[in-house]
């Protein structure tokens, strides 16, 4: 329970990748604030279940992080921050052209601009703990690009300037900020996609993956949530304490090409 006595806050968290590293940072002791823009009752009923595998706290907080205000009371409601994990993401795919504004708008606000607004709230209950680690999940598309994806490309590579920034403005703190950059991650949205693609391209759903959802990635594996909640708990123990204000991939060798 190497984490035991630490809050960790995480956006965007009731599914996916925030769910995964919300798990793992529960199982390693931490207690979990868990988050996203909607509050049914099977949102705090995750947080419950989870409560009761891990004996841990975990709460569900609704807050929506296109809007700066609520991102900022996100982490006051919590009552305190130690672990801050930005995850929170929306993608949209078009050319620069055709992109509508309000889409590359609302790309900006919850990939990068919540990031800013969590932390500003943040540190300053890190700095009164004497503790604190910041991590940026960001993407394969923090390092490098692809085509019709200019809002999410720009905001994760925004993401990465921005997590050098806070750690040098912490470097003689014991506070950290670091990004993770994942490839393709098997989530149940992702898992969702295969029969379609199958369906489209005429392939199998080994052909489909590896050729088609995987074709850049090397390792034509896809990283779980369960590898990415492992990295951001690395990122929060000891071995990682002079480890900021860089990105770990987790990426199959991406961005090794």
């Amino acid at each position: 329970m190497a984490l035991k006595g630490k809050t960790a806050i995480v956006t965007g968290s009731n599914s996916g990748i925030g769910l995964g590293i919300a798990r793992e940072l529960a199982r390693a002791g931490a207690d979990v604030v868990l988050n996203s823009f909607t509050d049914r009752p099977e949102d705090h009923a995750l947080a419950d279940e989870m409560a009761t595998e891990f004996g841990v706290a975990v709460r569900y907080i609704k807050a929506d992080m296109s809007k700066g205000a609520e991102c900022r009371a996100l982490i006051e409601q919590a009552g305190g921050c130690d672990i801050l994990i930005n995850n929170a993401g929306i993608q949209h795919v078009a050319p620069v052209e055709e992109f509508p504004a309000e889409k590359w708008d609302a790309v900006i606000a919850i990939n990068l601009s919540s990031a800013f607004h969590t932390t500003a709230a943040a540190l300053p209950h890190m700095r009164k703990r004497g503790w604190g680690r910041i991590v940026n999940i960001a993407s394969a598309h923090g390092l490098t690009a692809s085509p019709y994806k200019s809002a999410y490309v720009a905001a994760k590579h925004g993401i990465v300037g921005f997590t050098k920034t806070v750690a040098l403005e912490t470097a003689q703190e014991p506070i950290t900020a670091n990004a993770i950059c994942p490839g393709y991650v098997l989530t149940p949205l992702v898992e969702a996609q295969i029969p379609d693609q199958m369906k489209t391209h005429g392939m199998s759903r080994e052909d489909v993956i590896r050729k088609v959802m995987l074709d850049r990635q090397p390792s034509k594996e896809f990283a779980t949530v369960e590898q990415l909640g492992g990295t951001a708990v690395f990122l929060c123990s000891p071995a990682a304490e002079q480890i900021t204000g860089t990105t770990i991939s987790v990426d199959g060798g991406w961005t090794a090409l």
